[in-house]
């Protein structure tokens, strides 16, 4: 009898394994809306405020004030979100979030007062937020069980350069420098945007049904439905059980200093350089492309290279690479002139590391630690890591920066460290079951992949 020989792979696949990209047959809808998402968020970051500013009568205080008043809204929003994505489903969640951010693009085209400006950049917050907490579970339902850390490093990835394009996109469209050019820009969001909510809602591959990390890794048997009944003395649980769930909540406070660390480009970096350091603006802008170009390009490579090893091993080296960055960051005030920009230089390439490692681990864990039937919930705990500690960064960043011009690099530092203890035993069972949500636990690498490494 003849063997037989699985048939060799494509050269595009090939190329795909190689890049560290994840199998992308069949999966056009979804990556086609991450790209759409991302696009119009650098179309947005970048030319809100200018676009109130020429399409109004405010000033450019009171518009920056009514454009922050509506993102703070959306602070204790997570949570109710987390409820609907326990009771619909990620694709539900994401497509309404797409489609809410639609209502919000086109009240910003009818906005004139300080009051609606605040409405209806709440509602497009609600919208970004509804579409990111819902992003990571559909993630992992597309990669059912598989390349999981090649699919959320190429979200990533497609994200950088979506945000890169957009951004220079609204840059052509200030230039031109109209209101009905900075109108069209808005019109083509509320399009892709609502073209986007539909390629999610008619996803194939994504039923709501089926456990987020498809595979043999995660079932569901039912005496975990039991332990989580006991442990909040309700038959499916709730919130309580999250807090109670003190492997999980050690990852949301790691989690918090990867978000104070994502801050830093666009709070500390440009006035720390400028005013501290005597050096030209300009330096600033080329290591934020270093930074984006590191991230578009090898950002897929990085998470080929994660996949084979411990995701607490990465998440360890991810601090410890953002706390030599900051080192490094901070010493710059005590180095000669010419040495400034060959410090910086070597602290964006370490920040970016830090960034690459971190973000494909902590997007996987923050899903497949989660108990099925409460995934929703305890994303919408997550995300509050990203919203408080990006609401209070920039505050409290600035403060320090003006207290001492090595106080924010000290304090950024500090926080990466202390953060290592935290990570450490993350993805290993616990000995007392009672200290996490059993259906969360997260199994050693090989199950983390869905298949075991031989």
């Amino acid at each position: 009898m003849m063997p037989q020989h699985s048939p060799a792979p494509s050269t595009w696949r090939r190329i795909q394994t190689a890049w560290g990209l994840p199998d992308l047959a069949g999966k056009g809808r979804f990556v086609t809306a991450n790209l759409i998402d991302s696009l119009g968020n650098g179309l947005v970051v970048a030319f809100t405020v200018v676009f109130f500013v020429k399409t109004t009568s405010l000033s450019l205080v009171a518009v920056g004030t009514a454009l922050t008043v509506g993102q703070l809204l959306v602070l204790p929003f997570p949570l109710f979100i987390g409820r609907l994505l326990d009771k619909y489903g990620p694709r539900t969640v994401v497509a309404a979030g797409n489609w809410i951010s639609v209502a919000g693009f086109i009240g910003f085209l009818f906005s004139h007062a300080a009051w609606q400006i605040v409405l209806w950049q709440f509602v497009v917050q609600l919208g970004s937020t509804a579409f990111w907490m819902g992003n990571s579970p559909l993630t992992v339902l597309v990669a059912r069980g598989v390349e999981r850390a090649r699919w959320f490093g190429f979200v990533r990835a497609l994200r950088n350069v979506g945000v890169g394009f957009g951004g220079a996109a609204s840059a052509v469209a200030l230039s031109i420098g109209t209101v009905a050019g900075l109108r069209a820009v808005m019109v083509i969001n509320v399009v892709t945007f609502a073209v986007a909510g539909w390629l999610v809602i008619t996803l194939r591959d994504a039923d709501t049904s089926e456990a987020a990390g498809a595979g043999p890794a995660e079932p569901k048997p039912a005496e975990q439905e039991q332990a989580a009944g006991e442990t909040t003395g309700q038959p499916s649980g709730g919130y309580r059980t999250v807090l109670k769930d003190t492997r999980y909540l050690r990852l949301v406070a790691t989690n918090i200093s990867f978000v104070f660390a994502s801050t830093v480009i666009t709070v500390l970096l440009a006035v720390y350089a400028v005013d501290n350091l005597d050096v030209g603006a300009w330096i600033v802008g080329v290591i934020v492309v270093l930074n984006a170009a590191m991230v578009a390009l090898l950002q897929t490579l990085a998470s080929r290279w994660i996949e084979a090893r411990r995701p607490v091993t990465v998440l360890v080296l991810a601090l410890l690479f953002n706390a030599a960055a900051f080192v490094v960051f901070g010493t710059l005030l005590v180095l000669p002139g010419w040495a400034v920009i060959a410090g910086m230089l070597i602290a964006m390439v370490l920040y970016t590391v830090a960034e690459m490692l971190s973000s494909p681990p902590t997007s996987e864990l923050s899903v497949v630690m989660a108990p099925e039937h409460l995934r929703g919930r305890y994303l919408g705990v997550y995300q509050l890591s990203w919203s408080v500690g990006g609401a209070v960064a920039p505050a409290l960043l600035t403060a320090l920066l003006e207290g001492g011009a090595a106080l924010p690099w000290v304090f950024l530092t500090a926080i990466s460290v202390l953060a290592v203890p935290l990570v450490l035993g993350l993805d290993r069972r616990p000995a007392d079951t009672s200290e996490a949500a059993p259906a969360g636990d997260v199994a050693p690498k090989e199950q983390l992949d869905g298949d075991p490494v031989g």
